[in-house]
């Protein structure tokens, strides 16, 4: 535990924003059938292509429940011819796979040179996947395993929720963090004040809804992110018939009078959205903006859709010093998320 009355900010710490460098991403190898329920095995070829590329810049360190399963996890990964020396397996059980949410929040303290973790409460979105006791504990196996110092804010918090330009902003939705599944004790106001204290950030901007078919009630990985300390993508829907159009409008919108922890403007790219992707009568939730920025790739997921190569070239604009490559999230998308949802970056102290 934190050995200190002072929270994180206090103490120095705050959190990197993804474009900063990684020492390492954290992934937890997908084994839950019920998540992709009739198609688990159709998401492993994409999975270890994703671990591949990531690991061609960083570590990759992969939760696995036992032996077994690091076995057929080596097993895909040979497959799609990863290169080892910069993957390793961690014996940490989990539920399920989305990494970005049960995964560590991992804070810097530049001065000092010191890093340390935040473990937020996870509880799989409000209750709706149980269990998920396992997922709960795994910031605190890896905040051992590296003898770091450990925050415990006592609230429901997933990381899929929030997004930083590094600089003291923070994005996030009402959807989500107010939702009376989460966090009902805590106003508006307080889960404020949390963001603040225990992020390092000082500016917490706030959207609203988030798309159609996502059970997270709204995160911010599949809306707005950040590409850089002054700019975001955000994705809006063309089709004004599409459920999506009313609520990305508004988001658009409110992004459009927001400002920066300087004062500036959002600078704001408009990200297309694919057409809607229905499997067995559910939409689900489709998105460009559910990237992951690596060291040496922006991975984005794609949908075999007319608007997937216009995404990435929007992206490539702005990431000029990664290469932006598309991996098909066709079936990876039936979990409910794709390749930011199932990650979670360690970041380098500089």
């Amino acid at each position: 535990m934190l050995n200190s009355q002072r929270t994180p900010k206090e103490l120095g710490y705050f959190f990197p924003a993804e474009f900063a460098q990684h020492s390492a991403t954290w992934l937890s190898w997908p084994h839950k059938e019920e998540s992709w329920p009739g198609k688990i095995e159709t998401i492993y070829p994409v999975y270890a292509q994703f671990v591949k590329l990531v690991a061609e810049g960083e570590k990759v360190n992969i939760n696995v429940s036992d032996e077994k399963m690091k076995q057929k996890a080596i097993g895909h990964l040979q497959k799609a011819n990863a290169d080892f020396k910069n993957i390793q397996f961690f014996f940490h059980p989990t539920n399920d796979a989305w990494c970005r949410d049960h995964g560590p929040a991992f804070l810097v303290n530049p001065k000092e040179k010191k890093r340390m973790v935040v473990k937020w409460n996870y509880n799989a979105w409000g209750g709706k996947y149980p269990p998920f006791d396992l997922d709960n504990e795994v910031p605190i196996s890896i905040a051992k395993q590296y003898n770091l110092p450990l925050a415990k804010p006592g609230i429901v918090m997933e990381g899929g929720s929030v997004d930083f330009n590094g600089k003291g902003t923070v994005l996030t939705t009402t959807s989500c963090l107010l939702n009376p599944n989460r966090n009902p004790h805590l106003k508006q106001s307080e889960i404020e004040k949390l963001l603040i204290n225990y992020y390092g950030v000082e500016n917490v901007l706030w959207l609203g809804d988030g798309i159609v078919g996502d059970d997270t009630d709204g995160h911010i990985d599949d809306l707005t992110r950040f590409v850089d300390e002054e700019t975001v993508v955000t994705v809006v829907e063309e089709n004004k018939s599409d459920e999506n159009y009313h609520p990305l409008r508004e988001n658009l919108e409110a992004l459009e009078k927001m400002k920066l922890e300087n004062g500036k403007p959002l600078r704001i790219e408009i990200l297309p959205m694919p057409s809607a992707v229905i499997y067995e009568g559910q939409r689900l939730p489709a998105s460009y903006a559910n990237f992951y920025i690596a060291n040496k790739y922006v991975v984005v997921p794609t949908f075999r859709d007319k608007n997937d190569d216009r995404a990435l070239s929007i992206l490539q604009k702005h990431f000029t010093d990664r290469k932006v490559v598309g991996l098909d999230s066709t079936d990876i998308i039936w979990g409910l998320g794709s390749f930011h949802c199932l990650s979670q970056q360690e970041p380098e102290i500089v």
